[in-house]
């Protein structure tokens, strides 16, 4: 390698090591002002040291001068010849200005007019005269050996595995932003070095474990991901096939036995007879090799199976970041919130070494971000006010990651002044987002997610940080878009607590796979509670809801099918169902039958038929050729949210006597309560001839039917209710999954009032077409 090549390769592994050790420091310096100062100190002047020494080495003047005149702060601090709280916001901001001339490595060689500003006021602080900057010392050309930098810190590191380390982009966090390395550099942690014996056993260990780390760029993990997941699909259609041949062979030895049988019996000369038993010989020793050849054939298929399942989990593992690559930001960031709003503000941190995938740390910080300005912002209360409450005057935050399965919980907690559902009504009503009688009927939940409402805000005046109406309805979108959900709970006085459960890897997913008609659908393993048979005792009905018991409470109950816009409902007296949860949220959707539990690689909707499509997630191959439509459980809970909320009942003297007919009892429930929610009596007919006959026999305000019911089909049935004088003039509304413009056509031809598509279907639709025919 020649000497430029060498320099190059030098500055470029110095501005990713010292990027991550800059972030340290950061982290040291705000524990200044904590009961572990003692050991904050000592580890952000072993971190300056090695920068100072690195810089120097490598003719980086600026960061040298910086760095020494940082130490000296630092000392002065320990001395107590300054305030802790002064020499910690000079050092932040001279960790700022170090993270430019990391960004800018000429610069850093001569420096520039903020160096010398930041130097001048470090030197003002810690009362060390720093000097100036002297003629650039170049790299020397003999340096054929890195600088004395320690190794960077992997990751992410997959045990029992060739350790592999994905490249995370460090986020950037809320402003005022810290120092913090570019997004668009794949940056590793870098420990500190072990120079001493004395070094604590953890550096020791990040250390050893760096020494066995590589860094691979991103890209190429996901296409190995994607790849193991293609692969495991092709080891499951090996099983298949495997299980097919065995199959063939069986037939072959049962088409053997029955050529002996016969030839016992046939008369034939013992010529033939001799060639009978050589051939019987063969077919025995054939059926020998084959059973044999199946066997290790079907071992062989399964221990590949057993190991590409494992490659597939070692890949997942190695594209997982830990937190902290996000995390470390945030102390800075919610130091500097606070400092603006003369508030005092504890950030702890519990499990921040915990991983996510890589293509979700974005979105998982930004959504951090907003929770932690708006406890500081609108939980945490000034000093004085925590006072008069008997709080302590430092308000505390707390963010809590746990991994539950295959989902992470992330905490966000504050012990602020929690949530007061009354305003939170008043300020619906005041920006018209409800009418008084709409946010009367809120329970204390539904108050508190109007929160995830766009356009909501508890202030009335905007500020940098907040009053603009956007942020948890942005957080809410964007964990509901990773397959996650959002919780919250409150204590007014206590404090708020924000949880987020989503996915901890979307490369490879376990599902259930189930069946409507002929086609398969998958719901996330982590979505699913239970799978159970709806018995027709279990049903009942709430708020004129269609409900079973599950566990002992209630839980919505819902047809799948007519859900996704697909053609009737279940047939079945006993249906399989499966119940699913988002947040506290639960739901019994019933299908047609169960296929199977697997981990499947999911890859994003192709083509216009699937992209875009409401309650989709995305697809996934299977072993028989088949795709597996992937459905997003988040969609789902909140149609069923909507399907199912009570609606205030109509009055008297509008209140309706409305026929409906259909074959599936599930679609006849579903359907039915919601018009019960509208305040409207039901009553049903399983086809279009029995609705004929209750016509002649009963008065009623509408009718709505099903089109595909066996005996007389809802077109045949709308024709012959208009073509009878006596009902001619009750309105009819047909509800089908048939959604084409040719479908609706011929039901406006045959007469109906009105064409609704089940998948569509809603309160407030129905509400709107009942209220215009009626």
């Amino acid at each position: 390698m020649d000497t430029e090549a060498l320099k190059k390769s030098l500055l470029k592994k110095f501005q990713e090591v010292t990027a991550d050790r800059l972030q340290k420091i950061q982290l040291g310096v705000i524990d200044l002002e904590k009961e572990t100062a003692e050991q904050a100190a000592e580890d952000v002047a072993r971190e300056l040291h090695t920068m100072k020494g690195e810089a120097r080495m490598l003719g980086l003047a600026a960061i040298g001068q910086l760095a020494h005149a940082a130490e000296d702060v630092l000392r002065a601090e320990r001395e107590g010849k300054t305030a802790t709280e002064t020499a910690t916001d000079v050092m932040l901001r001279a960790c700022d200005v170090l993270s430019d001339l990391i960004e800018d490595l000429d610069a850093a060689h001569t420096g520039t007019s903020a160096t010398e500003e930041m130097v001048k006021a470090l030197s003002e602080v810690s009362g060390h005269p720093v000097p100036a900057l002297g003629p650039v010392r170049k790299p020397a050309a003999s340096a054929a050996q890195p600088p004395p930098a320690a190794p960077p810190k992997p990751a992410v590191q997959a045990p029992a595995a060739p350790p592999v380390v994905a490249q995370a982009p460090v986020a950037q966090a809320p402003v005022p932003a810290p120092a913090t390395p570019r997004a668009a550099e794949p940056v590793a942690a870098a420990p500190a070095p072990a120079a001493k014996e004395e070094e604590a056993p953890s550096a020791a260990k990040a250390s050893s474990i760096a020494d066995r780390s590589i860094r691979v760029n991103v890209e190429v993990l996901d296409s190995l991901g994607l790849l193991a997941g293609d692969l495991l699909v092709e080891s499951a259609r090996g099983r298949l096939r495997s299980t097919e041949t065995a199959q063939l062979f069986e037939r072959f030895s049962r088409l053997g036995d029955r050529f002996l049988r016969i030839s016992e019996d046939v008369d034939v000369p013992d010529a033939i007879r001799t060639e009978l038993e050589r051939a019987e010989a063969d077919l025995h020793m054939l059926r020998d090799d084959a059973f044999r050849f199946v066997r290790r054939n079907g071992d062989g298929i399964n221990t590949l199976h057993g190991n590409l399942a494992q490659l597939a989990d070692h890949v997942a593992e190695a594209r997982l970041v830990p937190l902290s690559t996000v995390f470390d930001a945030f102390p800075r960031a919610v130091r500097d919130i606070a400092k603006t709003q003369n508030k005092e503000v504890d950030l702890v941190i519990e499990n921040a070494d915990i991983g996510v995938d890589r293509s979700m740390l974005a979105d998982v910080r930004d959504a951090l971000v907003h929770l932690l300005r708006n406890a500081v912002d609108h939980g945490l209360e000034s000093p004085d006010f925590r006072q008069q409450m008997g709080k302590p005057d430092t308000g505390r935050i707390r963010i809590r990651v746990r991994v539950d399965g295959d989902m992470l919980h992330i905490e966000v907690e504050d012990d602020g002044r929690g949530m007061d559902t009354e305003r939170l009504k008043q300020v619906a009503i005041n920006k018209r987002l409800l009418s008084p009688v709409q946010a009367a009927a809120l329970s204390e939940r539904e108050a508190i997610e109007l929160i995830f409402r766009p356009g909501f805000s508890t202030r009335e005046q905007v500020s940098e940080l907040s009053g603009r109406g956007v942020g948890m309805d942005v957080v809410k979108r964007k964990v509901e878009t990773l397959g996650g959900s959002v919780g919250v709970q409150s204590r007014q006085g206590r404090g708020t607590t924000i949880t987020l459960r989503l996915p901890q890897s979307l490369a490879l997913m376990k599902v259930l796979l189930v069946r409507l008609g002929d086609d398969v659908y998958g719901m996330p393993a982590a979505d699913v509670v239970a799978v159970m048979r709806i018995k027709p005792d279990d049903r009942m009905e709430v708020f004129g809801t269609l409900a079973v018991r599950h566990r002992g409470k209630p839980t919505a109950l819902v047809a799948l099918g007519p859900l996704l816009g697909l053609n009737g409902g279940n047939r079945f007296d006993k249906p399989p169902a499966v119940v699913v949860r988002h947040g506290d949220d639960y739901a019994a959707l019933v299908v047609d039958g169960f296929v199977d539990e697997r981990e499947v690689a999911v890859k994003p909707c192709g083509g216009e038929f699937l992209k875009g499509a409401p309650f989709i997630a995305g697809t996934a191959a299977l072993e028989d050729g088949r795709i597996a439509v992937l459905l997003h459980v988040p969609d789902i809970m909140t149609e069923v949210r909507r399907m199912a909320r009570p609606v205030t009942q109509a009055p008297a003297s509008r209140r309706l006597r409305v026929l409906l007919v259909d074959d599936s009892p599930i679609a006849r429930a579903t359907e039915g309560a919601l018009v019960k929610a509208l305040g409207h009596s039901v009553e049903e007919a399983q086809d279009g001839e029995e609705a004929y006959v209750k016509v002649q026999t009963n008065t009623y305000d509408l009718i709505l039917t099903d089109v595909q019911m066996p005996k007389l089909d809802g077109f045949s049935l709308t024709r012959r209710l208009k073509g009878t004088p006596a009902v001619a003039r009750i309105p009819v509304i047909i509800l089908s999954s048939l959604a084409s413009p040719e479908d609706k056509r011929r039901g406006l031809d045959a007469g109906a009032d009105a064409y609704l598509v089940k998948g569509e279907l809603g309160v407030e639709i129905l509400a709107q077409s009942i209220d215009r025919l009626t």
